[in-house]
C-alpha cells in the first residue's frame, strides 16, 4: 500500500491513530507523521561521522523504545530516519553541496567525501540492523495486513 499524502497531516497524531498510518516506500511520509517526527527529527544529523553516531545510537535506542512499547509507528519511523541518515549522507559523500543535479538538469560529476562516507556507513549499520530486525518485520506484515 502507498503512502497517503491525502491525509490531513496538521491534525493527526499516528500513536493515537495508527490505522491511518501507511507504510510506504522507503522514507515516504518522514517529515509528516506526527508526533514522531518532532520525537525524532532533533537527533537526526550526520555532519561528521562523529555526530551520525551519536545520531544513529540515540534514533536506534527510539526505535527500541518504541519496540518496547509497541508502537509500530514509531519503529517504523525510526526505521525511516535512519534510512534518511543514509541516503542524504550518500548525497552529500556523493556531490558537493548535496547537489546531484546542475541547473539544466543534468547529474553534476560525483566528488566523493570521505567524511561523508564514513557518516552514512554509520547510519546504514544501524537502519540495516532495524529493517532485518524479526520483531519489526512480524510487527510490520501485520500492520499491512490489518491497515493496508
Amino acid at each position: 500500500m502507498a503512502f497517503d499524502y491525502d491525509l490531513d497531516f496538521d491534525t493527526i497524531d499516528f500513536r493515537e491513530q495508527p490505522e491511518l498510518y501507511k507504510v510506504g516506500r522507503g522514507e515516504k511520509g518522514v517529515l509528516l507523521v506526527e508526533p514522531y517526527k518532532g520525537e525524532i527529527l532533533p537527533h537526526w544529523r550526520f555532519k561528521t561521522p562523529e555526530i551520525a553516531k551519536e545520531s544513529s545510537e540515540k534514533i536506534h535506542q527510539m526505535y527500541l523504545d518504541y519496540k518496547e512499547d509497541g508502537d509500530f509507528v514509531g519503529m517504523d519511523m525510526a526505521r525511516k530516519f535512519l534510512q534518511m541518515g543514509y541516503t542524504r549522507s550518500r548525497r552529500y559523500a556523493n556531490y558537493k553541496g548535496g547537489r546531484k543535479y546542475d541547473k539544466n538538469g543534468e547529474v553534476n560529476d560525483r566528488d566523493i567525501n570521505e567524511e561523508k562516507a564514513e557518516s552514512a556507513a554509520i547510519f546504514e549499520k544501524k537502519w540495516i540492523i532495524v529493517r532485518e530486525d524479526e520483531e519489526y518485520l512480524k510487527l510490520k506484515k501485520e500492520h499491512q495486513k490489518k491497515y493496508g
